[in-house]
């Protein structure tokens, strides 16, 4: 009775097969390379595929350059990011510069308003006093006085008088004087391009 051959001895001898069927159907640079060690089978299989070798092709982009690009554009970003930083500071600064001259405008703005204010009511003051004393006068003296009197002060003295004391002050001055103070008070009221105050003869 004859044994089969031992599983081994088949799958060495299909293997063996299976070898030489690929080395007939493979180039003959393919098969030379095959002899002279795994490398050249390499280099010989990219050449029978008219291709660059593989080290060159890996050579156009390789994870260390893709890696120095991701890099590189990390660091242009961060760059960008510091000079937006540093112009929003610059930008913070300068409108906390204007936010404080505003409020030192707007308190000497309130300053000012007080002592135009307080010269105001002081000037007031004093015009009442200045009428109060021509009216404590004789008519005759007054108009005397208004006669000579620098004509916006004659003015400001009899508008501020009320009607009857101002009527027998303005009968004992000169006509030409009384002219040219009731055009001065009527023309006052209107703007100043409307004013017309030429040839006014105060004397």
């Amino acid at each position: 009775m004859v044994r089969p051959p031992p599983l081994r001895l088949l799958i060495g001898v299909l293997a063996l097969a299976g070898a030489a069927k690929a080395a007939t159907s493979l180039p003959e640079n393919s098969l030379s390379a095959l002899a002279s060690g795994p490398a050249q089978l390499l280099l010989a299989s990219a050449q029978a595929e008219g291709g660059k070798p593989a080290a060159e092709k890996a050579a156009c982009q390789t994870p260390e350059e893709l890696l120095q690009s991701v890099r590189q554009e990390r660091d242009l970003l961060k760059k960008q990011k510091a000079e937006l930083d540093a112009r929003r500071s610059k930008i913070d600064l300068a409108q906390q510069e204007v936010a404080g001259q505003t409020k030192q405008l707007g308190e000497l703005k309130t300053k000012v308003e007080a002592l135009l204010a307080q010269a105001n009511k002081e000037h007031q003051a004093d015009v009442d006093r200045l009428v109060q004393l021509y009216q404590a006068m004789k008519p005759a003296q007054a108009a005397a006085i208004l006669n000579d009197m620098d004509i916006e002060v004659t003015v400001m003295v009899l508008a501020t008088m009320n009607e009857r004391n101002a009527a027998p002050i303005m009968a004992q001055m000169s006509p030409v004087r009384v002219r040219a103070v009731s055009k001065i008070i009527l023309e006052r009221s209107k703007l100043p391009g409307d004013q017309n105050l030429v040839n006014v003869k105060l004397n």
